[in-house]
């Protein structure tokens, strides 16, 4: 397994993660994503740890908490072995206060994280989505006090837009609260739209990518087909209108190559979706899941090699989309692009 360091933080992360987001299994979303019990969870986690991934990413609102229990069941007796991620900020409740990255929030979430988690403290904190109702300034202080007492140890954020991060990074900066390592985002060939900004200001900033859906919400799985409706069993079915919008015929191009270079290497349409991603800039770790041994095996079978220049090639190709303003001048006329490069 290659580790990478996570953003321009020492510490260093597997180039793929395990997401728990298939344990516990409560609730319409999640219950479709998998039901992964104690004993199961404990299998896959022995089978990612011998294969060098030692970082493990959930949520409180994963199955209403139950992710975060299964998940410090299944790591007992071997903490000082993984490194735990989670999240917060989502809501979990109907109160005023169950929402959001205030004090209140914040210490009452993380002190709820450690005790589903079995632990006393969290290696990577990050926000689940940016608060507009709470000024940064509340945000950091209390996540540097979380740090300072010891019950994190890194911080982070998800789903944050340019301005939310750069903003959040400037506060930390002025004032010395810990700054933000770590931008876990949405990034497949089926969605490029990390590119245009969060990808330079990682790059520009030190925050590194830790990758969600790299298989674009289970449409790179190598069972969607052009003029086929989706298999039985998939869970597309049941998810797909939470997940992130998709060009459907740009979709179908990608999976044509992607079927393309799957024939030419003996490699699975998944192991290539994710290795292209290993390539991209600012990605620290691609989050892999996996409802079962089979699939965890497959994922796994993302690194170890590299894909041609001619195949990266082919596979830009086929997913690029035309950038939205202000960045679309920057890919097209050779003045902007002196002065603004692009990142990839």
């Amino acid at each position: 397994m290659e580790y990478r360091r996570l953003g321009s933080s020492g510490l260093k992360v597997p180039a793929l993660s395990f997401g728990a987001g298939t344990f516990g299994g409560k609730g319409p979303l999640f219950s479709a994503w998998g039901s992964t019990d104690t004993e199961e969870a404990r299998r896959l986690i022995d089978i990612c740890l011998e294969a060098g991934v030692n970082l493990f990413d959930t949520a409180d609102v994963y199955s209403d908490g139950a992710s975060e229990d299964v998940l410090g069941a299944a790591i007992r007796g071997r903490r000082d072995d993984v490194i735990l991620s989670t999240k917060l900020t989502l809501p979990t409740g109907d109160g005023p206060n169950d929402a959001g990255s205030s004090r209140s929030r914040l210490i009452r979430g993380v002190d709820h994280a450690l005790k589903r988690l079995g632990t006393d403290y969290i290696d990577l904190l990050q926000l689940h989505a940016f608060d507009a109702g709470t000024p940064v300034e509340e945000v950091l202080s209390t996540l540097d006090t979380l740090v300072r007492s010891g019950k994190l140890r890194y911080v982070g954020v998800s789903n944050f837009s340019g301005w939310q991060l750069m903003k959040s990074l400037a506060v930390a900066d002025r004032h010395g609260y810990p700054r933000y390592v770590a931008n876990q985002v949405y990034y497949s060939l089926a969605g490029r739209d990390y590119e245009w900004e969060l990808m330079p200001l990682g790059l520009d900033q030190g925050v590194g990518a830790l990758v969600w859906s790299p298989l674009g919400w289970g449409r790179l799985t190598g069972k969607i087909r052009r003029g086929e409706p989706w298999p039985q069993g998939s869970r597309l079915h049941e998810t797909a209108a939470f997940g992130p919008p998709v060009d459907e015929e740009k979709l179908y191009d990608i999976v044509d190559v992607l079927d393309a270079i799957a024939q030419e290497t003996g490699k699975t349409v998944p192991q290539i979706a994710i290795n292209w991603l290993l390539r991209r800039p600012s990605v620290s770790s691609v989050i892999i899941g996996a409802r079962n041994e089979e699939q965890l095996r497959q994922n796994l079978g993302a690194v170890g090699w590299s894909l041609s220049a001619d195949e990266v090639a082919r596979l830009d190709a086929a997913s690029a989309t035309t950038a939205p303003y202000p960045y679309f001048p920057y890919f097209r006329q050779e003045g902007f692009a002196r002065i603004n490069p692009p990142a990839v």
